[in-house]
């Protein structure tokens, strides 16, 4: 286990910082009933933390090659976007006190996601969050997303920190391979219960939610090992 006082901080956005693989399952869902097909809730939660060509080689692979992909995304992209121009995009517990301990440290931090660019974008801003991230690597900036190590080595570039002494967040199995991956030292937040076994054995640290983490890194700044 890597044991230190970090210099800066990666968060994932996506069941992370905000709660919104609920509204993407339920989008998904709505899309697939309207389709004639039957998914188990188990297929959707596998998805959390994919890439968007991920999910749709997972959707191809379930439904057969005759499966309507693109009327898939069209329905599901109507469906996700009522919910949350109606309803918003739900920030994770503990996320501003997390922010608070950041700024008291002076630690800085980085936003970084499978998602592309522009819809990360769009997503803080439902959530009000515009403009809190002053870095943001997307999944469409590099050359393969998480589970590879891309996005957090170029996280850590920009903020200009070995990816050793970066923090790596993250909710999802995914994420903690790429941060492993990376080299970096990683937080499971699990998003889902039960926590996936692997990446709750696999990760560095496994805390509940943000406002751990908050205390997490407070208590190391003070007391590094």
């Amino acid at each position: 286990m890597k044991e230190r006082c970090w210099r800066a901080v990666i968060f994932d956005m996506d069941g992370l910082v905000l709660d919104s693989e609920p509204t993407y399952v339920r989008a998904w869902q709505a899309a697939i009933d309207e389709l004639g097909f039957t998914m188990p809730a188990q297929f959707w939660t596998s998805l959390s933390g994919c890439s968007g060509k991920t999910v749709t080689q997972r959707l191809q692979e379930q439904c057969g090659v005759d499966f309507d992909l693109e009327r898939f995304q069209q329905l599901s992209s109507v469906y996700w976007l009522a919910h949350v121009q109606q309803h918003g995009i739900a920030v994770k517990p503990g996320f501003f006190v997390l922010l608070d301990v950041l700024a008291q440290y002076g630690l800085p931090f980085c936003l970084a996601t499978n998602s592309p660019l522009a819809a990360a974008r769009q997503c803080l801003a439902w959530a009000g969050l515009t403009d809190i991230f002053p870095r943001i690597v997307a999944g469409d900036t590099v050359r393969a997303a998480k589970p590879a190590p891309d996005i957090f080595l170029r996280a850590s570039a920009e903020l200009a920190q070995p990816v050793q002494d970066c923090l790596v967040l993250e909710d999802s199995p995914i994420g903690i391979r790429a941060a492993l991956a990376a080299g970096a030292s990683c937080v499971f937040v699990p998003s889902l219960q039960p926590a996936d076994a692997w990446a709750a054995e696999h990760a560095d640290y496994l805390l509940d939610d943000l406002q751990q983490v908050a205390d997490f890194i407070s208590a190391r700044q003070h007391h590094p090992l």
